[in-house]
């Protein structure tokens, strides 16, 4: 169990800070469909993947001084910045495993992102066992308040391929 939350605070501190849970919940997501050794379940929701295994197990880190969980009114609603702690620093070092260090390159990466983009990416991998052309109605249904556009799909695909490409090349090496 704790070498699950280890990972979360690795994704984390790697990525020095990620703003939004949202954000948080795809990039876990996405490193997962990379075959990273993430082990939460997710199911399909309102804003795409999401995993409420992976929302107990922040809530816990949180809760143990390990996560510095700052929440910001952003206009109409909350957004939640986290940081790792010197507790969580200490933690990690004890339980650390092994990750490939290509984790740390695609999670950087992913942090660069919106949480938008992140959405339509882990949505795209989500449904990805369709094909191609039923993806982009999928998700036209799915996320028609987002109003995705074909090209901001065939973006998300093109990023799909780039992640991938990042870890068959490391892979190769």
């Amino acid at each position: 169990m704790l070498f699950e939350h280890a990972k979360i605070l690795h994704a984390i501190r790697t990525a020095k800070e990620v703003v939004g849970r949202k954000k948080l919940q795809k990039m876990i997501y996405i490193a997962k469909r990379l075959s990273f050794p993430y082990q939460e379940k997710f199911d399909f929701h309102f804003y795409g993947p999401y995993s409420e295994e992976l929302t107990l197990q922040v809530e816990e880190l949180v809760n143990m001084g390990f996560l510095d969980e700052v929440k910001e009114k952003k206009g109409g609603y909350f957004q939640y910045r986290y940081q790792l702690t010197k507790n969580g620093g200490e933690f990690l070092e004890l339980f650390e495993q092994k990750l490939p260090s290509t984790l740390d390159e695609c999670i950087n990466d992913m942090n660069k992102k919106s949480s938008r983009f992140l959405e339509l990416v882990s949505t795209v991998l989500y449904f990805d066992a369709l094909p191609r052309e039923d993806i982009y109605k999928k998700i036209s249904q799915v996320k028609s308040k987002q109003r995705y556009t074909n090209e901001e799909i065939d973006e998300a695909f093109q990023y799909i391929e780039s992640l991938k490409s990042m870890v068959n090349n490391q892979q190769m090496e």
